[in-house]
């Protein structure tokens, strides 16, 4: 018997596109987060390590989507394939089964560490660009979602008992920001 061939997909931000990871792969379900990769509690990837069954075949585009680090990677990769599965990395065209040999976990390991290596590349250049702005006068910060008549808005209807996620849906904003408006955490507008 042959199992099912699942998609995982991983964007960081709601607005950033999908499509692209698995074009063209076929696949016969796919479990889909928006979340940051440097946490592994993600709702998909829980749902996805419990659906998957021996037999099947998880795919991803790259290592990066599924972890940030080598030790969540590893450990990911090892729960699937002590369940039978199979894991195949689009990107690096790497496959992992749970027989692997040396080599392949030699493997994992390397490309899993240049994956960690390049996200903290990346994470260091933003914030030069961001000092190096800043020093200039040219770094704003992120612009502010609402505006100061909507934010009064906001906190007239959660004052006046509209559930939170009700107010953040009707304005376009996550329930993290809306949380962030009412605190008045720095940058926001405060109460």
């Amino acid at each position: 018997m042959h199992g099912q061939r699942i998609g995982y997909i991983r964007v960081s931000t709601l607005d950033q596109h999908t499509e692209r990871q698995l074009e063209g792969i076929r696949v016969d379900k796919t479990f889909l987060d928006k979340a940051s990769g440097k946490d592994t509690r993600r709702p998909q990837l829980d749902q996805l390590m419990s659906f998957v069954r021996s037999d099947d075949t998880v795919i991803v585009y790259s290592m990066d989507r599924l972890a940030r680090n080598l030790d969540d990677l590893r450990r990911i990769v090892q729960t699937l394939t002590g369940k039978g599965a199979r894991i195949e990395f689009v990107k690096e065209h790497l496959t992992f089964t749970g027989e692997d040999s040396p080599m392949a976990h030699l493997m994992l390991s390397v490309m899993g560490a240049f994956a960690e290596f390049e996200r903290a590349l990346i994470k260091e250049r933003q914030r030069e660009g961001i000092a190096q702005a800043k020093k200039r006068g040219a770094f704003k910060g992120r612009r502010k979602s609402l505006s100061e008549a909507e934010v009064a808005e906001l906190r007239q209807q959660v004052a006046a008992g509209v559930s939170k996620a009700q107010v953040a849906r009707d304005l376009g904003i996550s329930r993290q920001t809306l949380y962030q408006y009412l605190r008045g955490v720095e940058g926001l507008p405060k109460p």
